[in-house]
């Protein structure tokens, strides 16, 4: 990669790197705080220590009690024994017999009072009071010694108890001093650094690895910011002629189609430096933090300017104002969106600061925030068409080793509306099956198993069925069958399977849609009468019917509401598109209740008069329904050839897109046979709005 830097920019001025010069160590002055609270120890130890000589009982009474000089006594547990402090009367101390225990004043109490002189020890408190009654019978009792029985720690743990939370508080203000100071502002959030900007950033020094080779299928979007780069490194040809570099560039895509990969290959193109970063980042529990962040990030890019900076998903932080607030509940993100509007307007056009963003959500985003001056551009990033998905293909296929056979054109026109990061995780997960099964190389039937798992979810083997229940399976996976078979207007067949898939999935249907954006009325009610299929077939055949037909209805019924209400297709409620009220605003229809009873009345009858034709058309082909199911249940998956037995040639003679696309350099009516049995065709999910009909083919939950 560093090659490749150097090469492309070899027409530039070089630009000596400046000499990084060592920083002094800094004073701190936690550690002269920390000597001294050693040295305070330290000083208790040596001057504090235990002074009482050590002496028996016996020389205590015959030279001190006996002889009037003992003030008072102190008795204390130690270990399982009772010591006796003795404590001298002052102006007894002065005889000479006292000199080696007279106490002389230290450096921490320079009035040091006087005892304990001696210390000795005795088996009981009890023994020692009989002890002293008897040894001072003749004493009148007012003027006898006393003595006192006191609770008593050792003499280290009282100053560490004493001095325990002073030392925990000072040990917790040089940690947080410590965080405060280590700059960055970073993980862990620094109290001194919090409003300092996260943003990664990218440089000579820590180059991103990936280029805009690495990036197939997204030609239009990769000029455009194949266009952006080219204004930071030639912006002369472009100002020249009166232009201006675009302050921003919007990336809007749906999850996976590339909207983050094609950011980091800008920041392995560009020679600018390249700031990343993610639109929580900017989020925090205290108020400002946002805001200051977005200070920081700007003051930092025009001290590296020119440079790109890139926010990921900027729905974070870019929603719209106003909506959904509550108690003030968004005045931080609000104040943050703010300072962002400000800054990305308030530059100089000639700062050389362009930002990229990146969303899956452009609906919500303010508009202040998407108009021309703050984002110029909104770069489309949609699902790959079937020749975007074969570069995908090539360029996931690149380490995967490869057994011969393994076609990629093949590849894209079985996997119609998957997205880039799908495509990937098929690549991927055919690596995966294949050294699971001790190959040596990736083949074909890796990837189309690949493809199975990634859409209908793991095969389960161990599943139990009863009998009963896979009857039904079975012949409701035969009414997907033949509906499909014989209507015109419907996806042609590929593969059915009984197997059990995924969570609740028991049995699927797979179909070869073709690729278009424009679909008739006609098109749309075929779609409807195949997916009616299974649940008809269940009640012509059992007599009953099962919860399996759940997510067929959920799709029937979508696709109804979506004709009579968006796309206008029923005469009685009109050319009108009520395409708001689908997106999730239950609250305030824009049509009254007598026009909602109006759709809702046509939607039934739209699906009834589906079924009713459904029916009729498996009524007039029972045997082949019959024949379909019992072939079913001993094989358990079924091929388009398995069905031309059966049933005969489909008597629609249209070419299907993977028939054009494969196939396009020969008509062998035989080999695209051979490769539609042989290469399990699936469909994928896709948005209602923009193909109604590309959902998947039935994965009934049953």
């Amino acid at each position: 990669m560093k090659e490749k830097f150097s090469n492309q920019a070899s027409g530039r001025k070089k630009i000596p790197s400046k000499k990084i010069t060592p920083k002094p160590p800094r004073f701190n002055i936690m550690w002269v705080w920390m000597a001294l609270l050693l040295g305070f120890f330290v000083l208790q130890y040596v001057f504090s220590g235990d002074t009482a000589k050590s002496i028996t009982y016996q020389q205590f009474e015959e030279n001190m009690l006996k002889t009037g000089d003992v003030d008072h006594l102190v008795a204390f547990k130690k270990n399982e024994l009772i010591a006796v402090e003795v404590y001298i009367k002052k102006d007894k101390l002065d005889d000479p017999k006292y000199k080696e225990v007279k106490p002389q004043p230290n450096a921490l109490n320079m009035s040091a009072e006087a005892g304990p002189q001696y210390i000795f020890t005795d088996g009981s408190f009890d023994a020692l009071e009989r002890k002293l009654n008897a040894a001072q019978a003749e004493v009148p009792q007012n003027e006898r010694v006393s003595l006192k029985l006191e609770e008593r720690n050792s003499p280290w743990t009282g100053w560490l108890l004493t001095l325990l939370p002073f030392v925990l508080i000072i040990a917790f203000w040089v940690y947080l001093m410590r965080r405060m100071g280590n700059g960055g502002g970073g993980p862990g959030g620094q109290i001194f650094n919090i409003g300092k900007s996260k943003a990664k950033l990218f440089d000579k020094e820590s180059q991103v690895n990936i280029t805009f080779n690495d990036v197939a299928g997204l030609e239009e979007a990769k000029q455009e910011v194949m266009e952006i780069v080219d204004f930071l490194k030639n912006p002369k040809k472009y100002t020249n002629l009166g232009g201006k570099i675009p302050k921003g560039a919007l990336l809007i895509g749906s999850p996976g189609t590339g909207k983050t990969l094609l950011a980091k290959a800008v920041a392995g193109e560009a020679q600018v430096p390249f700031f990343s970063l993610s639109g929580s980042d900017f989020v925090e529990m205290f108020v400002g933090v946002g805001a200051s962040r977005v200070r920081d990030l700007f003051k930092q890019a025009k001290e590296k300017a020119p440079c790109i900076i890139f926010i990921d998903e900027i729905d974070a932080i870019g929603r719209a104002r106003g909506k959904n607030s509550m108690m003030g509940g968004n005045d931080e993100r609000e104040n943050t969106l703010n300072q962002l509007l400000v800054e990305m307007d308030g530059f100089g056009t000639d700062s050389g600061i362009i930002i990229l963003a990146a969303t899956n959500r452009p609906d919500v985003l303010d508009p202040a925030l998407l108009r021309p001056g703050r984002f110029d551009r909104q770069i489309s990033i949609d699902k790959p068409d079937l020749v975007g998905r074969e570069q995908i293909f090539k360029v996931h296929l690149k380490p995967i080793k490869l057994a011969e056979g393994v076609d990629a054109k093949k590849l894209s026109a079985q996997t119609p509306g998957f997205a880039g990061a799908e495509i990937a995780n098929v690549c991927n997960e055919a690596a995966l099956i294949a050294a699971r099964r001790n190959k040596e190389a990736v083949d074909m039937q890796d990837f189309q198993d690949a493809i199975d798992r990634v859409i209908g979810g793991l095969e389960k083997k161990n599943k139990i069925i009863s009998p009963e229940e896979k009857r039904i399976v079975a012949y409701h996976e035969a009414g997907h069958a033949i509906a499909g078979w014989f209507l015109e207007h419907v996806d042609p067949l590929v593969k059915v399977s009984i197997v059990p898939r995924g969570i609740a999935a028991l049995g699927y249907a797979q179909y070869l849609p073709k690729e278009q954006f424009l679909y008739t009325t006609e098109q749309l009610i075929d779609s409807i009468c195949m997916t009616m299929g299974g649940r008809v077939s269940e009640d012509i055949t059992f007599g009953k019917i099962s919860t399996g037909a759940q997510n067929d209805l959920e799709r029937i019924t979508k696709l109804a509401y979506a004709m009579v209400t968006v796309y206008g297709m029923n005469h009685r409620v009109g050319n009108v598109s009520f395409n708001e009220a689908q997106e999730g605003n239950q609250f305030n229809k824009p049509y009254s209740e007598k026009t909602a009873e109006l759709i809702d009345d046509e939607v039934r009858m739209l699906i009834a008069d589906a079924y009713d034709r459904t029916k009729k058309l498996l009524l007039d082909n029972k045997e082949g329904l019959q024949k379909l199911a019992d072939k079913l249940l001993d094989k358990e998956i079924l091929f388009q050839s398995d069905l031309e037995d059966i049933l005969g040639k489909r008597p629609f003679n249209t070419r299907t897109t993977y028939d054009e696309f494969v196939n396009s350099e020969t008509n062998n009516q035989e080999q695209i046979t051979e490769d539609l049995v042989h290469d399990a065709v699936t469909d994928h999910p896709d948005a209602v709005e923009n193909n109604p009909t590309s959902d998947p083919a039935p994965s009934d939950n049953l």
